[in-house]
Parts: C-alpha cells; structure tokens; sequence
C-alpha cells in the first residue's frame, strides 16, 4: 500500500501543501521500511523524523492560522496536541514491542487515515478560509 500524495488533497496554501507532500513521502518510507524488513534502528530514526517534522508541521500551519486569524484555529490546535501524543504512543508501542511488522502496519493505516482525513475535512478549510481574505 503506497502511501502517496494526491492534488486532491491540496489545501490552496502553497508551504502547507509542500510539508504535506513531504509528510506523506515520509510516512510512505515508514512502512516500505517495515514491510522490507529493515532494521530495529532504521524503523525508530524514521518514527523520530515523523515525529519531529509533524511537531514542525503543526506549528507552522499553526502560526499561518494566527497570521490569518483562522476562526477554528483552537479546533487544529486540540486535533494536532491529540496526533503527536497518538504517534508518540506509536513510536513507545514499537520500542517496546521489539520491532514487530503488525506494529508498522497498524501505524501506518492510522498514519494514512489520520492525513488524509484530517486534511481533507480540517485542512482544506484552511485554504477556502484564506481565499476569501
């Protein structure tokens, strides 16, 4: 299952969409990695760089949100504080259980359904939001 991308999930808002792209590249090296079988080590640097690029992420559409006076910014806010402590419980679940592939599946799936859905119902209201300023 790639993980990939689409123009259908442009928000309208140039850097937002480019770090989306690029969280979506990420997510989609995750799981090739555990699908591949690579190393215990490999899979956490990967999980570290999710994490701390969608921690990134958050806080600069966060600060585009302010900067345009988004009315439903605290609404993200909550969603995003509720996925970073989701991919921390990810990342601890993976330590933990030894490196096992079921893990990075499931975390993938939840990875993908958050991204696509979030984008799609929260993040493009963003975009519609921008255009009428």
């Amino acid at each position: 299952m790639a993980i990939v991308w689409t123009p259908a999930l442009s928000v309208g808002v140039e850097n937002i969409d480019s770090q989306h792209k690029i969280w979506f590249e990420k997510a989609d090296q995750l799981f090739e990695a555990g699908k591949t079988g690579k190393s215990k080590e490999v899979i956490a640097q990967m999980f570290d760089f999710l994490d701390d690029y969608t921690k990134q992420h958050f806080r600069d559409e966060e600060a585009y949100m302010t900067k345009i006076n988004y009315p439903d910014i605290e609404e993200q806010k909550k969603l995003h504080k509720n996925f970073i402590a989701e991919l921390a419980k990810l990342k601890n679940d993976f330590q933990e259980s030894g490196g096992n592939i079921t893990l990075i599946i499931n975390a993938n799936q939840m990875i993908v359904d958050w991204l696509t859905k979030h984008i799609s119902t929260m993040d493009k209201k963003i975009g519609t939001y921008a255009k009428t300023l």
